[in-house]
């Protein structure tokens, strides 16, 4: 699809393509550690998404931010649920 009024060929197909795999460095680097959302940290933890936020934000929990979203590393949730008291 070419736009007709920009005055040069914009293609809206480029938006919608799906970046390459084997192309895209950081999409190596997460598919060979076990990362999880925040939605599936929280069922990992069993506490709502807001709890989780916050304790991003008090530093009980290191996030890191990929794409506008919050990934976690299953290997400090295991430490965070080791070193609980409740």
């Amino acid at each position: 699809m070419i736009k007709e009024n920009t005055g040069y060929n914009a293609s809206v197909q480029g938006y919608y393509t799906q970046v390459g795999e084997e192309n895209d460095l950081s999409t190596l680097l997460f598919k060979n550690l076990e990362w999880l959302t925040t939605a599936e940290a929280a069922f990992y933890l069993r506490k709502s998404t807001g709890a989780i936020r916050q304790m991003v934000c008090r530093g009980q929990l290191r996030a890191r931010k990929f794409h506008r979203r919050l990934y976690f590393k299953k290997i400090e949730l295991d430490q965070a649920l080791d070193i609980s008291f409740y």
